[in-house]
């Protein structure tokens, strides 16, 4: 893909001098407030501005004082893996008020405040807004009333306003993932993974309630990510008769030698007469029909605590980054905006707009307009259902396409978390598209050996939460054993296939598609799912297991920090894996708060080492007690981990101490985080639809014959959207000595990684948006959700 035109801004010419800004975070908390607030301050700084916290949200806007604090760099030091908000947050009935909103007015021209950095929901935001249009006349009555001067009318004629989504509910429209939700998941996966475990000693239903009073996000993907039987939502009732619906199924679930049921309900959720259904409502239902042993799980307020995930702490500091780019940026005449996420883009909407969208929503609930809500929470949340529905829901036989169509799943290469999620979202949309699925067990080694069976519906029944490679999967490249898959594949009558796994099944795509020159057999049509923890699959932005890698990462790095805890100022080198890719590096660096990180994509010498270190010596020499440095594992043949270690360990002495670690398969192991699992579900989804829509295409004379390039294809993720990518095409984009994609969007990262950490470097601003407006569909398919 074409790279934009980089627009680059230096630390001497992006210029925040004699702007202040103040940051507050306001309404319910939510996980990576934090990481937002801190990447508000240190960039703010960074650009030369003077920056305030306001502790307690509007209300601390209101009382003044001491709740207005000019905030330093180390006042943000070790929070970034903190959950909440360390500045806090309250409810202000004040603020609504004229009055308030006077009072606060003063507070903020006391300090020459005019740019404010708000982090809450709808309702904070819409305050936000009110307060700015009022600005200028609130500074006229303070004249009058003789608190300000008549010039500061003038001097603070604008206030201006950029709003970052601090909610775990997932539930403002205009952004695919608002900050605290993925952390939600990891607390909701987390509860529902241990609790299968109990419920299926003893065969029980649990029926679990999650938050979501006006949005089932959080409900419906949890549902997705653990394959529940039963899932309610306000925005999507269940039709009138659901009760008895419900009941078959869990009794059809057991009788198919299924030792528990799972039922997620949204603490919003409603019938179609408005009425709520409740977790005791559920439970009696399931006790005096079924008679089955029912026990009930609210999560309530654990939703909303821990510690932040990796891809919370990355969206938020991305936000923050861009939240201060846009104030720099704003005039008297640009509107209120909010900063947002689009698949792995920020984008910047205007704020109003966003609350409009998020108003109708609700709306349409009130008047019953049940698929217009569905439609207007935007496509990654209608992709959500429309998989959830496909996935859990099997259809009677009578009811099924007859295809007449054999098509076989594997796993190629190194296992990562969220490949089973994958299979067995391909194996349960194959059949319901009619095929009949086959499994392929270790790979193409398997393959060529007939290690292939028949797979059905039930048979990948629990696979999401489960980590690994269930059908088994190897390094091993076809080209070594091409005439006996050949064979293998023309005794099962094999039409398709559809290959889960990373860099090698890259190869193996390009090498089959060579063998079709002789072979007859291997003309159908072949896709490929992105799955490695490395990150390095070209012609995709992001890989199943990355994300599962990257939260190991963040977790050992917070460890190994707490480690260091009232011990003598220490460094720690970690090393982590990828290959030549430093994508859980960077990434991980960023999540993790890293001074360093040492990739291949990015030369160094001795110099920047030597830099790095006193670097590090002076932020030691003030408060700052731990530092991060995370090496790639072959960044560089001769600077080593243990070279690395030894000479800061050497040049740091006297200062601080140096300890290495190296983190190994752990970054390959654990249940895959919810990301994983969903990203899994649905691009799997999509890649078996593909293959649906080719087979028909391709099938004459009774048989399937497939042989030109975009037969053979790679689905990835790409900016804003998943794209289906011949894979010869993509041989330009690769770099196949380093096994890495030659342009890689995660570099933009990097210097965002080393402003947060306090180094003078260059930015790069081409993907900071203009100022974009909410539309009801969204580019095609940003639905994967997938943001980073």
């Amino acid at each position: 893909m074409a790279q934009p035109q980089s627009k680059k801004i230096f630390f001497e010419n992006l210029s925040g001098a004699g702007k202040a800004i103040a940051v507050l975070t306001s309404g319910g908390d939510a996980q990576g407030m934090n990481a937002a607030v801190r990447a508000v301050v240190r960039m703010g700084l960074y650009v030369g501005a003077k920056v305030y916290f306001i502790h307690e949200g509007y209300q601390g806007m209101v009382d003044g004082g001491e709740n207005i604090e000019e905030a330093s760099w180390e006042s943000v030091s070790s929070m970034l893996q903190v959950g909440g908000t360390v500045i806090g947050s309250a409810r202000c009935k004040e603020f609504r008020s004229h009055e308030g909103r006077l009072k606060a007015a003063h507070n903020l021209v006391q300090q020459g405040i005019t740019n404010l950095c708000v982090i809450g929901g709808d309702g904070s935001l819409t305050g936000a807004n009110l307060f700015r249009e009022e600005w200028s006349g609130l500074l006229t009555e303070l004249v009058e009333q003789g608190l300000i001067e008549a010039d500061a009318v003038q001097k603070y004629s604008a206030l201006h306003i950029v709003g970052m989504v601090g909610s775990i509910d997932n539930d403002f429209c205009g952004t695919d993932m608002t900050i605290g939700t993925d952390s939600a998941l990891h607390r909701i996966i987390e509860v529902v993974d241990a609790i299968m475990t109990t419920a299926q000693s003893h065969q029980r239903t649990f029926v679990l309630e999650v938050m979501g009073r006006h949005c089932g996000y959080l409900a419906l993907v949890s549902a997705l990510a653990c394959g529940a039987d039963w899932v309610l939502i306000p925005e999507m009732p269940p039709e009138d008769g659901w009760e008895d619906k419900m009941c078959q199924k869990l009794s059809a679930n057991r009788a198919g030698m299924k030792r528990l049921n799972i039922i997620i309900v949204a603490e919003g959720a409603i019938d179609r007469s408005n009425r709520p259904i409740t977790t005791d409502t559920i439970k009696d239902l399931v006790v005096k029909c079924l008679g089955f042993d029912t026990r009930v799980t609210i999560l309530g307020h654990v939703q909303r605590g821990g510690t932040p995930s990796a891809f919370d702490r990355i969206l938020a500091s991305r936000m923050g980054v861009e939240a201060v780019l846009a104030l720099l940026e704003t005039t008297a005449n640009t509107p209120a905006c909010v900063v947002s996420l689009c698949g792995n883009q920020s984008v910047r909407l205007p704020l109003m707009e966003c609350v409009q969208m998020t108003q109708e929503v609700q709306r349409a609930m009130d008047g019953k307009r049940f698929e217009e809500a569905v439609k207007l929470r935007g496509r990654s949340f209608e992709n959500n259902l429309k998989t959830y529905k496909l996935l859990a829901h099997r259809k009677p036989e009578s009811e099924l396409p007859i295809s007449n169509f054999n098509v076989a799943v594997l796993n190629v290469g190194a296992p990562s978390a969220g490949m089973n999620a994958a299979v067995r979202s391909a194996v349960r949309v194959g059949i319901s598209e009619g095929h009949k699925m086959f499994a392929v067990s270790d790979g193409f080694e398997g393959f060529s050996k007939g290690q292939i069976k028949e797979i059905k519906w039930a048979d990948v029944g629990g696979w999401t939460g489960q980590g690994g490679s269930l059908l088994g999967t190897k390094r091993t490249l076809p080209a070594k054993h091409v005439d006996k898959i050949a064979e293998q594949m023309r005794e099962h009558n094999i039409n398709a296939l559809l290959i889960v796994g990373g860099f090698e099944a890259f190869l193996s795509l390009l090498e089959l598609l060579t063998a079709r020159g002789k072979y007859d057999e291997f003309c159908v049509p072949m896709v490929m799912v992105p799955a490695t923890v490395s990150n390095n699959v070209p012609g995709s932005d992001l890989s199943i297991g990355a994300d599962t890698a990257l939260n190991a990462i963040t977790t050992t790095c917070d460890r190994i920090k707490q480690s260091a805890s009232g011990t003598k100022r220490r460094v720690f080198i970690i090393e982590t894996m990828g290959g030549y890719c430093g994508y859980l590096a960077s990434v991980g660096g960023l999540a993790a708060g890293a001074d360093a990180a040492y990739i291949y994509e990015e030369p160094f010498d001795i110099r920047d080492l030597q830099a790095n270190v006193e670097h590090l010596t002076e932020k030691m020499k003030t408060s700052i007690q731990r530092g991060l440095v995370l090496r790639n594992e072959n960044c560089n043949e001769n600077y080593t981990t243990d070279f690395i270690y030894q000479l800061y360990s050497e040049e740091g002495r006297g200062v601080f101490d140096s300890r290495k670690n190296v983190l190994g398969h752990m970054q390959q192991g654990g249940a895959p985080s919810p990301f994983d699992r969903n990203f899994g579900t649905k691009i799997s989804a999509k890649a078996m639809q593909w293959v649906t829509k080719k087979l028909v295409e391709t099938f004459r004379h009774g048989r399937v014959f497939a042989n030109t390039e975009d037969s053979c294809c790679l689905l990835g993720m790409r900016r804003r959207a998943l794209v289906f990518q011949p894979v010869v095409q993509l041989k330009g984009e690769t770099d196949f000595v380093h096994r890495i994609p030659k342009e890689q969007w995660w570099l933009k990262l990097r210097p965002l990684m080393k402003i947060l950490a306090k180094y003078k470097t260059s930015y790069d601003v081409s993907d900071s948006g203009q100022l974009e407006h909410v539309v009801r569909n969204r580019p095609k398919e940003s639905d994967a959700s997938v943001a980073m």
